[in-house]
C-alpha cells in the first residue's frame, strides 16, 4: 500500500497527544523535585526540570528512532525530504535540540537581557533578587556574566533605546509562530518550526483516506482567515507597544516624584515567603496574601492555592496592586 502525506487533522491530533504525555510527565516530575528539594528551590529550577522531562520524552522515541505517542496515536512516521527513508540520527537530534532546548535558551537570553537593561536604569532593584534565585552552577548565571559585559559597554541612553527593542523581540516571536502555524494550515507539512528547520515530515501509514482532499481545504481556508488575524494582530500590538511606551514614561516621571524614604521603612516588612526578598510587582491572592507577582504566577501554573493558608483560587483572580508600597 503506498504511503500517502500525513493531513493536517493527523498532525494536529499527533502533536496534542504528545503534548498531553509532556505535560504528565512535567507534573510528576515538577510534583517529584518539590517534595524533595522544597518549594523554593523548585520555584528556581522549575523550567530546568521541565527542560529534562522534554529531553527525556523525545529523547526515549524520536531521538533513538521510535515513534512518539501521539505518531503512533494516528499511525504516522517521520520521513526526510526525499520521502523515502527516516530522518538520519543527525536531523533528529537537530529536532530534538531546536524543539526543546533552543526555546528554553530563548527564553533564558531574553529575561537576563531585559533584567541587566532594566536593572542599569534602576539600581539595586531586581539584580540581587534574581542571583539570589539563580544557583551558582545555573545557566542562568553563565548567560548573565556574559550579558553584563555585553551590556556594561553601552551608554545609559543606548540602554534605555534597547528595552523597548526587547520587548519587540518578544513580540516578534510569538507573531512569527502564529504565522508559521497558518502557513501549516494552509500547506499542510511542518506544523512546528522545529521540523521545519530539520527538514522532517510525515507519511500516513494506513494510506490515503477518503476525505483527505476536503480536511485540506478546510483547512486552507482556516491557514487564510489566520493570517487576515494576524495582519489585524500585528497593527493591535503596534499601537499597544505605543501605549506602552507612553505609560512607561509616566510611571518614570510618578516614581522619580514618589518619596525615597518610605523604600527604607517598608523594605524589610515587604517580603515575599516564596523569593524571600523584596515584594517586586505585589500581588494579591483572593484570601489577601501578597506575594511577588513572578513568584505567585510561578507557584499558581503547578498549584492552584496560596502557599500560605493553601486555599483553592483559579489564577485569573490573582489582583496585581498597581501604585502599592
Amino acid at each position: 500500500m503506498p504511503l500517502a502525506p500525513a493531513n493536517q487533522s493527523q498532525l494536529i491530533r499527533s502533536s496534542q497527544k504528545d503534548e498531553y504525555y509532556q505535560t504528565f510527565l512535567r507534573n510528576n516530575a515538577n510534583e517529584a523535585f518539590q517534595t524533595l528539594t522544597g518549594s523554593k528551590r523548585w520555584l528556581d529550577w522549575r523550567k530546568e526540570v521541565e527542560l529534562l522531562s522534554d529531553v527525556a520524552y523525545f529523547g526515549l522515541t524520536t531521538l533513538i528512532g521510535y515513534q512518539t505517542l501521539g505518531e503512533e496515536y494516528v499511525n504516522i512516521i517521520q520521513v526526510d525530504p526525499s520521502r523515502r527513508r527516516i530522518p538520519t540520527a543527525a536531523r533528529r537530534g537537530l529536532f530534538v535540540f531546536c524543539h526543546t532546548f533552543l526555546p528554553y535558551l530563548f527564553d533564558k537570553v531574553l529575561v537576563c537581557l531585559e533584567n541587566e537593561l532594566e536593572g542599569g536604569q534602576e539600581p539595586g532593584s531586581g539584580i540581587r533578587r534574581r542571583q539570589v534565585a539563580s544557583g551558582p552552577w545555573s545557566l542562568e548565571l553563565c548567560l548573565r556574566k556574559c550579558i553584563q559585559r555585553a551590556v556594561g559597554v553601552l551608554s545609559e541612553p543606548q540602554r534605555r533605546k534597547c528595552v523597548p527593542a526587547v520587548f519587540v523581540l518578544q513580540q516578534t516571536l510569538s507573531l512569527l509562530h502564529r504565522f508559521h502555524v497558518a502557513l501549516f494550515y494552509i500547506s499542510g507539512i511542518f506544523y512546528h518550526l522545529s521540523k521545519r528547520t530539520a527538514g522532517i515530515s510525515y507519511l500516513c501509514v494506513s494510506g490515503l483516506r477518503s476525505d483527505d482532499r476536503t480536511i485540506r481545504s478546510s483547512y486552507r481556508l482556516l491557514g487564510a482567515v489566520s493570517l487576515i488575524q494576524l495582519l489585524l494582530t500585528l497593527c493591535l500590538q503596534l499601537n499597544n507597544f505605543r501605549q506602552r511606551q507612553r505609560a512607561r514614561q509616566e510611571w518614570k516621571c510618578y516614581r522619580n516624584l514618589s518619596g525615597s524614604p518610605q523604600q527604607t521603612q517598608t523594605s524589610r516588612a515587604a517580603r515575599c515567603i516564596l523569593c524571600l526578598e523584596g515584594r517586586r510587582h505585589p500581588t494579591s491572592t483572593p484570601c489577601g496574601h501578597l506575594f511577588c507577582w513572578e513568584c505567585i504566577t510561578e507557584w499558581c501554573n503547578t498549584k492552584a492555592e496560596c502557599p500560605l493558608c493553601r486555599e483553592k483560587f483559579q489564577p485569573h483572580k490573582l489582583v496585581y496592586l498597581r501604585n502599592y508600597s
